[in-house]
């Protein structure tokens, strides 16, 4: 119970979260435009739409709390490993890239830190009464393999550009179209990691139900 009620508290923690980010996204631009564009012209970066898809499964996650029903393990795997991708991305490759700083500024902060390290905890402590199955770990890839097709198609038919007017604003084409679809098949394998870890992490958390269910 202690698991479920601290559960609780992220989901609502990642509906905050989600409404501040979106919010300070909207009204509040950055004055240096580290990955930041007007308005909704935000939602061009999957970091973006990886934290609002969160939210939205969030929202849900609770309705269906109130109403007593299972909570949508699948949706919320694949979200928690997108926002988890979004944060290896930026501390790992963004972040050294443009700075730390820039990256976790205004919206950032709760896109690219606090949101995603809340998603993650809140899938790992939401015990299910069922183990998650490992062919789900394949399906989290599938918004990232479109979104990278998507991203890559479009600087295929309409060039790379010049900033601030780039296609590549995420700067993964700057060694080359070759070296950019590597990084993207590195990114879904990163996903998946992050899947197989967040399943792993689930399954230890809350083994001994798992395993009184299973007897």
């Amino acid at each position: 119970m202690r698991k479920q009620k601290i559960a609780l508290l992220l989901n609502v923690l990642i509906v905050v979260f989600a409404v501040v980010g979106t919010i300070l996204m909207l009204f509040f631009r950055g004055e240096d435009q580290t990955l930041q564009a007007n308005g909704i012209s935000n939602l061009k970066y999957f970091t973006v739409l990886s934290n609002e898809a969160c939210g939205i499964v969030a929202v849900v996650c609770l309705l269906r709390r109130l109403r007593g029903k299972r909570q949508p393990m699948l949706a919320k795997l694949t979200v928690a490993a997108a926002v988890g991708l979004t944060f290896l991305t930026i501390a790992a490759f963004l972040g050294p890239m443009y700075g730390m700083l820039k990256m976790y500024h205004g919206a950032n902060f709760f896109f690219h830190l606090v949101l995603p390290l809340t998603a993650m905890a809140e899938f790992v402590l939401s015990g299910d009464e069922e183990e998650i199955p490992f062919g789900w770990t394949f399906f989290t890839m599938v918004p990232v393999l479109a979104y990278g097709a998507a991203y890559l198609t479009n600087i295929l038919i309409n060039g790379v550009g010049v900033w601030p007017d780039t296609n590549d604003f995420y700067g993964f084409v700057n060694w080359g179209l070759p070296v950019g679809i590597g990084i993207f098949a590195g990114i879904l394998l990163a996903t998946w990691g992050i899947a197989c870890a967040l399943r792993a992490a689930h399954k230890k958390v809350n083994r001994p139900r798992i395993e009184t269910n299973a007897n």
